[in-house]
């Protein structure tokens, strides 16, 4: 029953995440990622539709060819793009147009290009984009033709390095073809606010740009209904608007509507905005636009309120890679990764460092998070040499508008980031570079405040200056604690000297390593040839840094580095960093469960080293213990080493001397985890945990036999039959009593039949390079994992997975079509 429900919840949060795109009535939006034809071989005239591109191959968008290739020591993108090859590529698109698309508009929507691309339909140049991560946007409606018209993009992803991390290459986000009447609301042309916003009554204000690009003015009514998740309508309003010719127009409407569902962390309501250009009772023109009616505020004293209520952000900051899928990921993968962390506690992402994919902010909307939506990891002062401070004077502006119309109707942004380690933050003049970006936020979104992250605050080697800090909204930290006296002070230093500031941590130190890595407490640097749960400097730092944030309000939150591990930022042999609190895979490491432990309330406990130890019987390991109970007792094959307490924060007095709240806990530690030392024998370690007196948990890890078989299984038992969607194959390494392996690293072979294709397969090993869609691998430390999407077809796929010495094993699921709101390019013809 359990896959049964993650299977509807997690199609139906897909599914949602895409109707946001759809609309009935007149206007189309037609998906064109099936059937484009692509080259790596950049050739002269590929860009003329008599070209033949016959011998192509055929790919499915979205496309990443750089993930493709293997890692190469000396790839020009060096480990900080993962040592993948990138270079140019060349896409063709062949669809057919009917004839009554002619007297419509029509234009081309880009989610994402990496990099530098160029677009032509049938001939003719239509631009040059630089940005690889913003969507962009071109008219048609000169150029298409009835019948066969063919769109060619250019991808030059060539001069590296041109970022600091794994960006991959190609058309690598969905693509829209829209159709609409000449007189339409524009693209991204609904801004959506709820100035008034609680439990009695609701007001939103709606701007709606419409555009004529008709020969003639237009005298049209403007109809915007809200309709909540029932499908039920709520609210309502029309009004006249007269457009001239080949102009736009402005049209600002408020709508009241009483006991509204409020959109927050826990119950993250939803409504749509439908809005119709109507004219003499026929509908030119109809979209929807999803939003939720939400409050949000921030104080100097008191941080972060959202409906009246305040909130700590426990958030995390993430790269907008997959591992073994590289930059083109499938919504179904953002599901799975964004549950993981919700389980975890977190409450709050940061886009580290540019503009993601839509979807995943519908479905950090649908799922409860917030989000610091981040546009730029550099602005003129450049940190690699073909970054985007080559295009920061030219492009800028023009993403930076297109980039808060495109997201400022979703209630899970709650703030923007203007830019990362900005390197203006320490220059004499860099509050002027500031200045224009922080007034076109507060001109096209005044509703959310402006950050960046800081990372040079006190530093010795040239301090962020305060002008520049003084201009922003919010002040971001990066490494607060990084700077002398502040490794134990953190904020309080600013919070005297500047008790006007607002402050974030942007950026702060995880709890990194290696999952399953003990020597050196996975992360290396000391005593590596030692056993150690954990890495216990940064365990001490998160745990100081977590310990302030949480009891000073002033502190909005702390997003720390990183959620997940991301492709890049490494160092030969290793393919990406291990900053992650969740590796590659998806698969938590030991530090996730720290946060778990301070920001989940349901009872857990979690045991670290693993206990497969031969050779080391007699020599004393330390055994870790993270958990949000009061005290923990530890046993070894029955025996107690003892009971051990913790408790944060720890409480005073009440109402009278030594009268207590609660009953008091006879803390062990000051610390956030727990520790024993204790002599390593064979068998099982349990931990038993209790609460008020009472036992509320246990955990237990054992010592395995030798591997004995694959166990096989999948997070769903259906997907739907298309590219927006995967399964999620866990390959484990077992013993004979079905124990997980905790050092397994047996080859695995995949054999895939049916309706369903392997487009990723990876181990968690940042220092294994196999080709990433290679169905060969070894497990990692006894977990490996695939991605398997569907080839489009219903049907059924086993995934067979074999291995020398090891019985075998197989799992089968299913794709079926799933009904979707949105339609295909190929469609319209039929």
């Amino acid at each position: 029953m359990k896959k049964i429900s993650f299977l509807l919840s997690t199609v139906g949060l897909i599914i949602q995440s895409i109707n946001c795109f759809a609309s009935p009535g007149p206007r189309q939006r037609l998906l064109m990622d099936l059937n484009w034809r692509f080259s790596s071989t950049d050739t002269m005239g590929v860009n003329k539709p008599s070209f033949n591109d016959n011998t192509w191959r055929s790919v499915n968008l979205p496309h990443d060819w750089s993930i493709e290739n293997e890692f190469v020591q000396n790839a020009t993108t060096g480990g900080g793009g993962g040592y993948l090859p990138t270079g140019v590529g060349w896409y063709r698109k062949h669809f057919i147009l009917p004839k009554s698309v002619l007297s419509k508009n029509a234009w081309i929507e880009f989610e994402g290009v990496y990099q530098n691309s160029d677009v032509w339909i049938n001939g003719v140049h239509l631009g040059h984009y630089p940005n690889g991560y913003m969507s962009f946007y071109y008219d048609l409606t000169p150029y298409i033709k009835a019948g066969e018209n063919i769109i060619t993009v250019r991808v030059d992803n060539s001069l590296q390095p041109n970022t600091r991390y794994y960006s991959g290459s190609g058309i690598y986000r969905h693509v829209w073809l829209n159709i609409a009447d000449p007189v339409h609301v524009a693209q991204w042309g609904t801004y959506i606010t709820t100035p008034l916003a609680d439990t009695a009554t609701a007001i939103i204000e709606v701007k709606t740009q419409i555009e004529n690009n008709n020969s003639v003015p237009e005298d049209i009514v403007l109809r915007s209904i809200v309709i909540d998740k029932n499908g039920n309508e709520v609210g309502r309003i029309e009004s006249p608007i007269s457009v001239q010719i080949k102009n736009n127009a402005e049209i600002d409407q408020k709508i009241s509507i009483t006991s509204p569902a409020l959109w927050s962390l826990e119950t993250p309501n939803l409504y749509s905005l439908h809005s119709f250009i109507v004219e003499k009772d026929r509908i030119l023109d109809e979209i929807s636009s999803a939003f939720g009616i939400r409050n949000i505020r921030y104080d100097v004293d008191k941080g972060f309120f959202l409906n009246g209520k305040h909130i700590k952000m426990n958030g995390v900051c993430l790269h907008h890679d997959a591992g073994s899928v590289g930059a083109a990921v499938p919504e179904a993968m953002w599901v799975r990764r964004l549950r993981l962390l919700k389980e975890m506690g977190c409450n709050a992402i940061r886009t580290s460092h540019n503009p993601v994919a839509p979807e995943f902010l519908d479905l950090c909307d649908r799922m409860g998070f917030l989000v610091m939506n981040e546009l730029f990891d550099e602005w003129k002062a450049g940190k690699v040499k073909y970054g985007y401070s080559n295009y920061f004077d030219e492009w800028s502006q023009h993403d930076l508008i297109g980039f808060i119309h495109r997201d400022r109707n979703h209630p899970s942004v709650v703030m923007w980031s203007a830019g990362n380690e900005i390197g203006e933050q320490k220059q004499e003049k860099g509050n002027e570079i500031l200045r224009p970006l922080i007034e076109t936020f507060h001109r096209e979104d005044p509703t959310r405040p402006v950050t960046t992250g800081n990372d040079n605050i006190a530093a010795d080697n040239g301090a962020a200056r305060i002008p520049f800090l003084q201009m922003l909204d919010i002040v971001g930290y990066n490494y607060v604690d990084r700077w002398h006296e502040r490794r134990e002070l953190f904020y309080s230093i600013d919070r005297h000297d500047h008790p006007d500031w607002k402050m974030v941590g942007t950026e702060s130190v995880s709890i990194p390593g290696i999952r399953g890595n003990y020597y050196g407490g996975g992360f290396g640097g000391i005593d590596s040839s030692v056993i150690r749960p954990a890495y216990m400097p940064a365990v001490i730092r998160a745990e100081q840094l977590w310990k302030f944030v949480s009891l000073h309000d002033y502190v909005i939150g702390d997003f720390m580095w990183t959620g997940i591990d991301y492709l890049g930022e490494a160092r030969w042999p290793n393919k990406n960093s291990s900053s992650g609190v969740i590796d590659l895979c998806g698969f938590p490491k030991d530090g996730y469960f720290f946060y778990q432990s301070q920001w989940t309330t349901k009872p857990m406990i979690h045991l670290s080293p693993h206990w497969n130890w031969k050779g080391k019987e007699g020599k004393v390991i330390q055994v870790l213990a993270y958990t949000n109970c009061d005290s923990l007792e530890l046993f070894v094959n029955g025996k107690s080493f003892g009971i051990k307490a913790v408790e944060f924060p720890r409480q005073g007095n009440s109402g009278a001397w030594n009268r207590y709240d609660k009953v008091p806990i006879n803390t062990t530690t000051g610390d956030l985890h727990l520790v024993w030392d204790v002599p390593y024998e064979p068998g099982t370690l349990k931990a038993v945990g209790r609460k008020g007196g009472k036992l509320v948990c246990e955990e237990e890890i054992y010592t395995t036999g030798a591997p004995t078989a694959i166990r096989l299984s999948v997070d769903r038992d259906t997907i739907n039959a298309d590219q927006m969607d995967a399964a999620h194959v866990k390959v484990e390494v077992v013993d004979e009593k079905g124990y997980v392996v905790p050092d397994a690293n047996n080859l695995i072979q995949l054999i895939i039949e049916g309706a369903g294709n392997c487009i990723g397969f990876d181990n968690g090993n940042p220092g294994d390079t196999t080709l990433m869609k290679s169905t060969r691998r070894r497990t990692f430390n006894g977990l490996a994992l695939a991605v398997i999407q569907s080839t489009g077809s219903p049907g059924s796929t086993r995934v067979q997975a074999t291995s020398p010495a090891l019985k075998g094993a197989s799992v089968e699921f299913f794709s079926k079509k799933i009904n979707r709101s949105f339609v295909t390019i190929e469609s319209l013809i039929k």
